[in-house]
């Protein structure tokens, strides 16, 4: 059973959240063969526009962490940050069951 869930919600500059959704797009690609990861999923909210959220599962935190190491992965935050409109919010979650869990 996977143990570590992080999802994340980001708040794009007007105008700017497709363009950061296709930076979390491109994340998600250098991500997906990292030891650990189960999945990385980046969606938008139908209620607000600016709104991008990343939801990434992972066998352990450690395995997450160790992804930001990823060749590119640094440079890709980077780009993000100057298209937020304030600061990530996010939580830390363990998975306890479900359907595909």
């Amino acid at each position: 059973m996977t143990e570590y869930l992080l999802q994340g919600k980001l708040n794009a500059i007007d105008g700017n959240s497709s363009k950061l959704a296709e930076i979390l797009i491109n994340a998600s690609k250098l991500v997906s063969t990292a030891k650990g990861c189960r999945l990385y999923l980046v969606s938008q909210s139908n209620e607000d526009i600016n709104a991008v959220y990343v939801t990434e599962i992972w066998d352990t935190k450690e395995d997450h962490d160790n992804s930001l190491k990823i060749d590119g992965v640094m440079d890709l935050i980077g780009q993000a940050m100057p298209l937020l409109d304030g600061k990530p919010e996010g939580k830390e979650l363990k998975i306890i069951g479900g359907l595909g869990v």
